[in-house]
């Protein structure tokens, strides 16, 4: 999850689907068209068996792409899977607990700040990133507005790294990185056709090189 870029880069939501060893191709295949900071992978519908098998296919494939492998929700999952880190969805007192328990073994960051307010609740409590919009949240071509307007105050004030959730149009990229946000979550947008998957995040990374904001050292 490092910003090594000197621009926001790109995290990946892994797309709803059932079979691991099939994701776990789909996810690779997209990891071959350039950088991507992290993978996060969601539970959905699958039981607590199904969703293991599933970050089991896909972490080690995640980490082989230089990428950090996140798995939302579940910390059992994420320790047997080995996997880099763990997404919170819960409220700041979820996230407080998991930054107390987990870190620094893992990364643990946390979604679910819908306004200002509890946003800097979950700042307080320190995670390695702070995740504007839900990972199932885009439902437009365009990234919400609240959550750019939330990544963008945020980015202007707090030194914790933000992921703003971009829309389902590779496009809406460049609108998260205007924000100053370090990362940009994508679903929909690369995996809507898994196989331009890897053309999307090509041209997704060319597009940040090209038009994104550069950070100060």
């Amino acid at each position: 999850m490092s910003t090594t870029h000197n621009r926001c880069r790109l995290v990946l939501i892994v797309p709803e689907m059932t079979e691991a060893e099939e994701t776990a191709r789909v996810v690779g295949d997209a990891l071959r068209g350039g950088d991507v900071a992290s993978v996060i992978l969601p539970q959905y519908g699958l039981d607590e068996h199904a969703f293991q098998k599933q970050a089991e296919a896909l972490v080690p494939v995640i980490q082989e792409a230089g990428a950090a492998a996140l798995i939302a929700g579940d910390s059992r999952v994420a320790g047997r899977a080995k996997a880099d880190g763990l997404h919170v969805t819960g409220n700041a007192e979820a996230l407080a607990e998991a930054v107390e328990k987990f870190t620094p073994k893992l990364i643990v960051g946390g979604g679910n700040a819908a306004d200002r307010h509890h946003a800097l609740e979950m700042g307080e409590v320190r995670p390695d990133y702070i995740f504007f919009g839900k990972l199932e949240g885009d439902i437009k071509p365009e990234a919400h507005p609240k959550n750019l307007a939330l990544g963008e105050w945020w980015a202007s004030m707090v030194e914790i790294p933000a992921i703003v959730m971009g829309g389902t149009d590779p496009d809406s990229a460049l609108a998260v990185a205007e924000t100053g946000a370090e990362f940009v979550a994508l679903r929909l947008a690369v995996f809507a056709d898994v196989s331009q998957a890897a053309s999307v995040v090509s041209a997704v990374n060319a597009m940040l090189d090209e038009k994104a904001p550069r950070f100060e050292d």
